[in-house]
């Protein structure tokens, strides 16, 4: 497959000086169904725009219900349109709401039209679904398109296995839409991790439109330098997220069982379990990780790159915002992929295995303790994701905002124009 990745020429280094960014105007769409993958990746790209440009405002269209939760630069707002959760079945329901679906998702796309028509975005960019939650978005995208206004896809590195998203992309009517809406796709990646429309039937002016930016950098935000309280003190320790938690049980017990099962194990542990997670196995792990003198656990954290920055090591499922994040503060990494109900973590936590950034622990369904405690020691000794040397591989956030700037430049020259 044929791609491209963003430059930089001596004409887009001066964007920002010679842009008037003065009422330019910026609407993601996140659908947010389950997890904080989605929300995460927007926000992160939102306050980047918005430190680079100082009159640039971006707007996020997000079903997460706990989008309040996070804080937010000046000049980035959120707009919270009626959760939608999936079911262990495949299926969608309200998340909070008495009514159908269909109702939902009727309200869902009036909020997102009628919001583009108000904000009048000069760039819309989508996250992953190109037609968002069972076809939402599809008349706010040829709404903007008739008014000439760029739409972009952001897709993540990986999504599944070709022969499972090809038939997902086919009902969901994704390749139509990526020939008829889209300028341009954008793959927070590298080709060299995944590329996530290989085998399947895309079509060259698809293949035209795709752009490989690299993975989004991460920091700590200035602010926010504050570790809580932990029971182990200021031990040095490794650090236990399963994402979001809805399906991170598994991890979070083995890892308790191994310690439980290993008095001896060399270094404390800090688990985060995720808002997600239900209430139940909260409670549970909590209490277990208190009987422990060297296990913490939290519900859940917003300011989550403290703890990553600080810790010695990670043991992590492997969703994409981990995996960045495992690669910004240059964690060595031990990675639990699930496998249902889609294969992308083990996918990218296979290929990142073989290319040295870190090491990986097939879940057997046995779960034996002392195969977890031995992983965590081997972590101990491992070398950071920094002993490789992958051109390109933290550049996602300066190449999206470069992308970003080619595009505002367009309709800044179009804008001088129409005002001489």
């Amino acid at each position: 497959m044929t791609f491209s990745h963003p430059g930089t020429t001596p004409q887009q280094k001066t964007l920002d000086r010679t842009i008037d960014m003065d009422g330019f105007r910026i609407l993601i769409y996140s659908h947010d169904t389950f997890g904080l993958g989605h929300l995460r990746r927007c926000r992160e790209i939102a306050h980047s725009l918005v430190e680079r440009h100082s009159k640039l405002s971006v707007l996020i269209l997000s079903g997460s219900p706990i989008i309040g939760s996070f804080d937010f630069r000046s000049r980035v707002d959120f707009v919270r349109i009626p959760g939608v959760i999936k079911l262990r079945n495949g299926e969608y329901t309200s998340l909070k709401l008495h009514i159908g679906l269909e109702q939902t998702l009727a309200i869902r796309a009036s909020i997102i039209r009628h919001t583009a028509e108000v904000f009048s975005p000069n760039l819309f960019i989508v996250d992953k679904e190109p037609l968002g939650l069972r076809g939402e978005i599809e008349d706010t995208l040829a709404m903007l398109r008739a008014r000439g206004t760029p739409c972009v896809l952001g897709l993540r590195d990986v999504m599944d296995e070709p022969e499972l998203l090809q038939p997902e992309w086919e009902r969901k009517q994704a390749m139509p839409a990526l020939v008829r809406y889209y300028d341009s796709i954008w793959v927070y990646g590298l080709p060299q991790i995944c590329e996530p429309l290989s085998g399947l039937n895309v079509p060259l002016s698809v293949q035209r439109k795709m752009v490989y930016t690299g993975y989004l950098r991460r920091r700590v935000p200035e602010a926010i330098s504050v570790t809580p309280d932990l029971s182990f003190g200021d031990r040095p320790y490794i650090l236990v997220t399963p994402g979001g938690g809805g399906d991170g049980e598994a991890l979070v017990d083995w890892v308790l069982t191994a310690y439980e099962n290993d008095p001896n194990m060399p270094i404390a542990a800090l688990i985060v379990l995720g808002p997600f997670m239900q209430q139940e196995r909260q409670s549970e792990f909590l209490q277990r990780a208190s009987a422990l003198g060297n296990v913490d656990a939290l519900t859940f954290d917003a300011h989550f790159e403290p703890l990553m920055a600080q810790a010695n090591g990670v043991v992590a499922m492997g969703g994409y915002n981990t995996f960045c994040e495992i690669l910004s503060f240059d964690k060595p990494s031990l990675l639990v992929p699930r496998t249902e109900p889609r294969r992308e973590q083990l996918i990218r936590a296979s290929r990142a295995q073989e290319l040295g950034l870190l090491s990986m622990l097939p879940d057997d369904g046995i779960r034996d303790p002392a195969r977890m405690a031995t992983a965590i020691r081997q972590l101990l000794q491992q070398r950071p994701p920094s002993s490789v040397v992958v051109p390109g591989l933290l550049d996602g956030i300066d190449n999206v905002n470069r992308l970003v700037e080619n595009y505002l430049a367009q309709g800044d020259a179009g804008l001088r124009l129409s005002r001489a």
